[in-house]
Protein backbone atom coordinates (compact mmCIF):
# COMPACT_ATOMS: atom_id res chain seq x y z
CA UNK A 1 0.00 0.00 0.00
CA UNK A 2 0.94 3.79 -0.46
CA UNK A 3 0.48 5.63 2.40
CA UNK A 4 2.54 8.69 1.36
CA UNK A 5 0.09 10.93 -0.76
CA UNK A 6 2.97 13.02 -2.29
CA UNK A 7 4.16 9.61 -4.10
CA UNK A 8 1.01 9.22 -5.78
CA UNK A 9 0.94 10.67 -9.18
CA UNK A 10 -1.90 12.46 -9.28
CA UNK A 11 -2.05 13.19 -13.00
CA UNK A 12 -2.01 9.49 -13.90
CA UNK A 13 -4.75 8.83 -11.46
CA UNK A 14 -6.76 11.87 -13.57
CA UNK A 15 -6.02 10.41 -16.46
CA UNK A 16 -7.54 7.23 -15.89
CA UNK A 17 -10.73 8.32 -13.04
CA UNK A 18 -11.49 12.26 -14.74
CA UNK A 19 -14.01 12.24 -11.87
CA UNK A 20 -11.11 12.46 -9.25
CA UNK A 21 -9.88 15.68 -11.32
CA UNK A 22 -12.12 17.77 -9.56
CA UNK A 23 -11.20 15.98 -6.04
CA UNK A 24 -10.31 18.58 -3.71
CA UNK A 25 -6.62 19.09 -2.67
CA UNK A 26 -7.35 19.00 1.11
CA UNK A 27 -9.31 15.58 0.21
CA UNK A 28 -6.58 14.28 -1.41
CA UNK A 29 -3.92 14.31 1.60
CA UNK A 30 -6.31 11.30 2.63
CA UNK A 31 -5.72 9.12 -0.49
CA UNK A 32 -4.00 5.92 -0.41
CA UNK A 33 -3.68 3.35 -3.26
CA UNK A 34 -3.51 -0.74 -2.29
CA UNK A 35 -2.05 -3.30 -4.87
CA UNK A 36 -4.60 -6.59 -5.21
CA UNK A 37 -3.91 -9.86 -6.44
CA UNK A 38 -6.25 -12.26 -8.45
CA UNK A 39 -8.67 -13.28 -5.48
CA UNK A 40 -8.25 -10.95 -2.64
CA UNK A 41 -11.17 -9.71 -0.84
CA UNK A 42 -11.94 -5.98 -0.45
CA UNK A 43 -14.51 -6.33 1.96
CA UNK A 44 -17.15 -8.98 2.94
CA UNK A 45 -21.27 -8.85 2.79
CA UNK A 46 -22.04 -7.09 6.36
CA UNK A 47 -18.85 -5.33 7.28
CA UNK A 48 -19.35 -1.56 7.96
CA UNK A 49 -17.82 0.78 4.85
CA UNK A 50 -15.34 3.20 6.18
CA UNK A 51 -13.69 4.04 2.62
CA UNK A 52 -14.89 4.74 -0.77
CA UNK A 53 -12.55 2.85 -3.44
CA UNK A 54 -12.10 3.87 -7.24
CA UNK A 55 -10.42 0.99 -9.09
CA UNK A 56 -7.52 2.31 -11.29
CA UNK A 57 -6.62 -0.98 -13.05
CA UNK A 58 -7.65 -4.51 -13.12
CA UNK A 59 -11.03 -5.11 -12.01
CA UNK A 60 -12.98 -5.81 -8.69
CA UNK A 61 -16.36 -7.70 -8.63
CA UNK A 62 -19.08 -6.97 -6.43
CA UNK A 63 -20.26 -10.69 -6.00
CA UNK A 64 -23.78 -12.07 -4.27
CA UNK A 65 -24.63 -16.08 -3.62
CA UNK A 66 -27.96 -16.89 -4.91
CA UNK A 67 -29.63 -19.47 -2.73
CA UNK A 68 -28.11 -22.20 -5.12
CA UNK A 69 -24.91 -21.40 -4.12
CA UNK A 70 -23.57 -19.78 -7.57
CA UNK A 71 -22.57 -16.19 -7.73
CA UNK A 72 -24.27 -13.40 -8.82
CA UNK A 73 -21.87 -10.51 -10.27
CA UNK A 74 -23.35 -7.33 -10.05
CA UNK A 75 -21.32 -5.28 -10.60
CA UNK A 76 -17.82 -5.25 -12.91
CA UNK A 77 -15.54 -1.90 -11.42
CA UNK A 78 -12.75 -1.11 -14.20
CA UNK A 79 -11.50 2.67 -13.86
CA UNK A 80 -14.49 3.91 -11.89
CA UNK A 81 -15.84 3.82 -8.28
CA UNK A 82 -16.39 0.75 -6.49
CA UNK A 83 -19.63 0.52 -4.85
CA UNK A 84 -20.69 3.98 -4.59
CA UNK A 85 -23.87 2.88 -2.82
CA UNK A 86 -21.93 2.50 -0.22
CA UNK A 87 -21.73 6.04 0.52
CA UNK A 88 -24.80 5.99 2.69
CA UNK A 89 -25.06 2.29 3.56
CA UNK A 90 -24.73 1.26 6.78
CA UNK A 91 -23.46 -2.66 5.63
CA UNK A 92 -21.72 -4.21 2.32
CA UNK A 93 -24.59 -5.95 0.80
CA UNK A 94 -22.11 -7.99 -0.99
CA UNK A 95 -18.28 -9.33 -1.66
CA UNK A 96 -15.75 -6.99 -3.17
CA UNK A 97 -13.37 -9.58 -4.75
CA UNK A 98 -10.52 -8.82 -6.97
CA UNK A 99 -10.89 -10.60 -10.43
CA UNK A 100 -7.57 -9.39 -11.83
CA UNK A 101 -3.91 -8.08 -10.67
CA UNK A 102 -5.49 -4.89 -9.58
CA UNK A 103 -4.84 -1.34 -8.37
CA UNK A 104 -7.29 0.30 -5.87
CA UNK A 105 -7.57 4.53 -4.49
CA UNK A 106 -8.83 3.84 -1.30
CA UNK A 107 -10.00 7.35 0.39
CA UNK A 108 -12.37 7.81 3.99
CA UNK A 109 -15.89 7.39 2.84
CA UNK A 110 -16.22 10.98 5.51
CA UNK A 111 -13.86 12.47 3.30
CA UNK A 112 -15.59 11.92 0.23
CA UNK A 113 -18.55 13.24 2.01
CA UNK A 114 -17.40 16.21 2.80
CA UNK A 115 -15.76 16.77 -0.57
CA UNK A 116 -18.77 16.52 -2.04
CA UNK A 117 -20.27 19.61 -0.53
CA UNK A 118 -17.70 21.15 -3.44
CA UNK A 119 -19.74 22.13 -6.09
CA UNK A 120 -17.52 20.88 -8.45
CA UNK A 121 -16.61 17.78 -7.32
CA UNK A 122 -20.30 17.25 -6.38
CA UNK A 123 -20.91 17.76 -10.15
CA UNK A 124 -18.99 15.09 -11.05
CA UNK A 125 -19.77 13.02 -9.11
CA UNK A 126 -23.32 13.42 -10.12
CA UNK A 127 -22.49 12.66 -13.82
CA UNK A 128 -20.26 9.47 -13.18
CA UNK A 129 -23.19 7.47 -11.24
CA UNK A 130 -25.83 8.39 -14.37
CA UNK A 131 -23.44 6.96 -16.42
CA UNK A 132 -23.24 3.83 -13.76
CA UNK A 133 -27.08 3.64 -14.21
CA UNK A 134 -27.09 3.81 -17.88
CA UNK A 135 -24.79 0.73 -17.77
CA UNK A 136 -27.08 -0.57 -14.93
CA UNK A 137 -30.14 -0.45 -17.18
CA UNK A 138 -28.61 -2.43 -20.09
CA UNK A 139 -27.55 -5.52 -17.64
CA UNK A 140 -31.09 -5.36 -16.59
CA UNK A 141 -32.28 -5.48 -19.77
CA UNK A 142 -29.97 -7.87 -20.42
CA UNK A 143 -30.82 -10.43 -17.83
CA UNK A 144 -34.44 -10.04 -18.93
CA UNK A 145 -33.86 -11.89 -22.25
CA UNK A 146 -34.63 -15.33 -22.54
CA UNK A 147 -32.29 -16.78 -24.48
CA UNK A 148 -28.35 -17.34 -24.41
CA UNK A 149 -28.16 -15.57 -27.60
CA UNK A 150 -29.85 -12.69 -27.30
CA UNK A 151 -28.08 -11.90 -23.87
CA UNK A 152 -24.49 -12.37 -26.43
CA UNK A 153 -25.93 -10.59 -29.19
CA UNK A 154 -27.10 -7.87 -26.31
CA UNK A 155 -23.78 -7.29 -24.46
CA UNK A 156 -21.77 -7.39 -28.18
CA UNK A 157 -24.20 -3.99 -29.11
CA UNK A 158 -23.30 -2.47 -25.24
CA UNK A 159 -20.32 -3.17 -24.45
CA UNK A 160 -18.38 -3.15 -27.38
CA UNK A 161 -17.98 -1.12 -30.37
CA UNK A 162 -18.92 -0.77 -33.83
CA UNK A 163 -20.34 -4.42 -32.98
CA UNK A 164 -16.72 -5.99 -31.68
CA UNK A 165 -15.97 -6.91 -28.37
CA UNK A 166 -13.09 -7.47 -26.56
CA UNK A 167 -13.31 -10.03 -23.76
CA UNK A 168 -11.02 -9.10 -21.13
CA UNK A 169 -11.90 -12.04 -19.07
CA UNK A 170 -12.26 -15.57 -19.19
CA UNK A 171 -15.33 -17.24 -21.34
CA UNK A 172 -16.25 -18.53 -18.06
CA UNK A 173 -16.29 -15.71 -16.13
CA UNK A 174 -18.28 -13.82 -18.86
CA UNK A 175 -21.39 -16.62 -18.91
CA UNK A 176 -21.08 -15.82 -14.41
CA UNK A 177 -22.02 -11.98 -15.71
CA UNK A 178 -24.39 -13.23 -18.46
CA UNK A 179 -26.13 -14.94 -15.59
CA UNK A 180 -25.67 -18.40 -17.65
CA UNK A 181 -23.44 -21.41 -17.67
CA UNK A 182 -20.28 -21.44 -19.15
CA UNK A 183 -21.35 -24.39 -20.74
CA UNK A 184 -24.13 -22.45 -22.28
CA UNK A 185 -21.94 -19.78 -23.74
CA UNK A 186 -19.58 -22.00 -25.14
CA UNK A 187 -22.32 -24.02 -27.00
CA UNK A 188 -24.31 -20.57 -28.27
CA UNK A 189 -20.94 -19.34 -29.64
CA UNK A 190 -20.37 -22.46 -31.53
CA UNK A 191 -23.64 -22.33 -32.93
CA UNK A 192 -23.55 -18.71 -34.11
CA UNK A 193 -19.91 -19.14 -35.66
CA UNK A 194 -21.42 -22.23 -37.05
CA UNK A 195 -24.18 -20.02 -38.98
CA UNK A 196 -21.96 -16.84 -39.29
CA UNK A 197 -23.78 -14.62 -37.06
CA UNK A 198 -20.48 -13.74 -35.47
CA UNK A 199 -16.77 -14.15 -35.83
CA UNK A 200 -14.28 -14.82 -33.52
CA UNK A 201 -10.57 -13.99 -33.70
CA UNK A 202 -8.94 -14.96 -30.21
CA UNK A 203 -10.72 -12.36 -27.89
CA UNK A 204 -12.30 -10.65 -30.21
CA UNK A 205 -16.00 -11.37 -31.07
CA UNK A 206 -17.94 -9.50 -34.21
CA UNK A 207 -21.34 -9.50 -34.81
CA UNK A 208 -22.14 -10.36 -38.55
CA UNK A 209 -23.98 -6.86 -39.60
CA UNK A 210 -27.36 -9.13 -40.35
CA UNK A 211 -27.54 -10.05 -36.81
CA UNK A 212 -27.51 -6.42 -35.88
CA UNK A 213 -29.88 -5.54 -38.26
CA UNK A 214 -32.39 -8.22 -37.32
CA UNK A 215 -32.19 -7.42 -33.47
CA UNK A 216 -32.62 -3.72 -34.34
CA UNK A 217 -35.35 -4.90 -36.26
CA UNK A 218 -37.17 -6.94 -33.85
CA UNK A 219 -36.29 -4.04 -30.61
Amino acid sequence: MVKDPARLDWQVVEQKLPLLASLPSTARAFASVEALEVGQVVFRAGATPVAMYFVLSGEVRLVRSSRSGSDIVLQRAREGILAEASLDQARYHCDAIASARTTVLRLPRAIIRQALTEERFGAAWRVELSRELRRLRAQCERLSLNTARERIVHYIETEGKDGVLTLTQSKKQWAVELGLTHEAVYRTLAQMQKSSAITVTRNKIRLAKSSEHTRKERA
